[in-house]
């Protein structure tokens, strides 16, 4: 049975795998999208554990473009309603953040050449535009 590529399975790839071929794996009760994800996880729990690093966090949110609304409007009785929506936030989640020995902030993304897609390109330069993060790839 195959789908389309509007959801579902794909053609040749197995149930389970992700859409760049990937095989989602659990750690610590954490899945991850990826081997090489959960490979990474483990080796900055240990580096953690060891003090080279601290604050270890997973899918750290960056807002990018905060959402935009038309203007507020007030109602007949005085109450402020607030504007509709025009476009939502557009946001960055890194795999990993966490401190480095010197106490810089560092933030990275497992990749592959399969997911380093236009949008991705995108966001990681608004990273560095916006919050004057770079994103290290790993």
């Amino acid at each position: 049975m195959s789908w389309n590529n509007y959801g579902g399975r794909h053609k040749g790839r197995p149930a389970g795998a992700g859409k760049y071929h990937n095989s989602p794996k659990v750690v610590d009760g954490i899945q991850f999208d990826s081997t090489k994800e959960a490979r990474r996880y483990t080796e900055l729990k240990l580096m953690q554990k060891a003090g080279m690093i601290s604050g270890l966090e997973l899918q750290k949110k960056y807002v990018l473009i905060p959402t935009q609304r038309e203007p507020d409007t007030i109602g007949a009785r005085g109450g402020r309603h607030r504007g509709k929506v025009i476009e939502k936030e557009c946001s960055y989640y890194a795999d990993f953040a966490y401190y480095d020995k010197n106490g810089e902030q560092v933030v990275e993304d497992v990749k592959s050449l399969a997911t380093k897609t236009p949008q991705y390109a995108i966001k990681r330069k608004l990273m560095l535009y916006i919050h004057g993060i770079r994103v290290h790839e790993v």
